[in-house]
């Protein structure tokens, strides 16, 4: 026990001096907290000779997963906080819209790049997946952190992420009962139900029981306010994962039936502590588990992956913004916040890794690749944001210039 809590202490500090280090040179904290987890993991400090607790490196236990699962949790609740039930319907047409094109875009992008590549359709797809969904979390972290959360562009930027986690729910069902359950199609309909029933009961919780939302957390005690609050996300998140639905789409409706009680505003206000920690502890998770040997057998498919998929992010994001109205300035900075990937990636080649059909490419050389690319995109995404005036100026800047016919 006093190892796992020297560890956990050796995490939080080395958490901490990351983002003071980020905060100081005016840098997004993600791509740190990814960096210091791959610096402090035994796949780098391991090999320099510091290979246990006593020795610093610090290793994948169970623990940290599960404050890394939280941290998805929270993120996502928080999702669901900003984007109410009533926001969703009132904006379903323009959601609709822009998800569809997003989905259509960059789903036959990865799958497309699969098949150049040689690989099968089933493995392809699975490719298509990984470079299609955009990280609801990263992505909200980054709208917290630069304050767009309230501005116009938000309204496409989550609501195409709605649509993404929606659709993604269904991938997941049938890419587990796919490469999990064997391929039977018998299995592939059951969880498939399975998960659309739970979906569909969610929905309906968040549509008819508002009252019930809202009476559940009205209790005088800030202790027992927090405590129901945290219980029910987590408790729903964990029955979701446990019956093979995602929990962050399960947290996300949960944060959703909140947003239209009265106690919003006190909800941020006492949990944004555990969301930020968790948060940290996510990204770390993410850097822990990535072994930068692997990246040179695959930095070619990676970088073919990023030259493709971020301007098709970039390209769909963009008129995405357009079906909401928005001008082309902030079209920009919806583009721009499309690009990052993250926790579904990393999710669908979890999936592959324990795959029991196929071959390597399902088992080792998907992972490798997702690994390095989710790497990338989560810098690249997160500093696109970040420098989203340079790109914003070009483009309004470009078509002042532009003369007129």
């Amino acid at each position: 026990m006093a190892e796992v809590l020297f560890e956990a202490g050796l995490m939080l500090a080395v958490l901490a001096l990351a983002g003071t280090v980020a905060r100081r040179i005016n840098q997004s904290v993600i791509p740190f907290y990814v960096l210091s987890g791959m610096i402090m993991s035994p796949f780098v400090l391991g090999r320099l000779g510091f290979d246990s607790v006593a020795g610093y490196a610090i290793e994948l236990q169970t623990y940290i997963t599960l404050l890394a699962e939280l941290g998805i949790v929270f993120l996502l609740f928080f999702l669901g906080l900003e984007f109410s039930l009533d926001r969703l319907l009132g904006s379903s047409e323009k959601i609709g819209k822009a998800g569809t094109l997003d989905l259509l875009v960059n789903l036959p992008a990865g799958v497309i790049i699969g098949l150049f590549l040689g690989w099968s359709v089933l493995e392809a797809f699975v490719l298509g997946g990984i470079v299609y969904i955009s990280s609801s979390a990263v992505i909200t972290k980054s709208l917290i952190d630069l304050g767009w959360i309230a501005n116009d562009e938000s309204n496409p930027i989550l609501g195409t992420l709605v649509y993404e986690d929606l659709f993604i729910a269904f991938y997941l069902a049938v890419l587990s009962a796919i490469l999990l359950g064997g391929g039977a199609l018998a299995t592939i309909a059951v969880d498939v139900a399975v998960a659309m029933g739970f979906l569909l009961a969610l929905v309906s919780a968040v549509y008819l029981g508002t009252d019930h939302f809202g009476r559940f957390l009205d209790v005088d005690s800030e202790e027992m306010f927090v405590l129901r609050a945290v219980a029910v996300t987590v408790f729903v998140a964990g029955f979701a994962l446990a019956i093979g639905v995602s929990e962050a789409v399960a947290a996300f409706f949960i944060g959703m039936g909140f947003s239209g009680t009265d106690h919003l505003h006190d909800l941020e206000r006492r949990l944004i502590p555990f969301r930020d920690v968790f948060a940290a502890v996510f990204f770390f998770w993410i850097g822990l588990r990535t072994d930068p040997a692997v990246f040179p057998a695959v930095a070619g498919v990676v970088a073919l992956l990023v030259v493709v998929t971020a301007p098709t992010k970039l390209f769909t994001g963009f008129f995405g913004g357009r079906f909401y109205g928005l001008d082309d300035r902030r079209n920009v900075r919806v583009g721009l916040g499309m690009v990052t990937r993250g926790e579904f990636s990393l999710i669908i080649a979890a999936i592959a890794a324990d795959s029991t059909i196929g071959g390597t490419v399902l088992t080792d050389t998907i992972p490798a690749v997702a690994v390095g690319y989710v790497l990338v995109m989560s810098i690249l995404g997160t500093m696109l944001m970040q420098y989203s005036g340079r790109f914003e100026r070009y483009v309004v800047d470009g078509r002042s210039a532009a003369p007129a016919e």
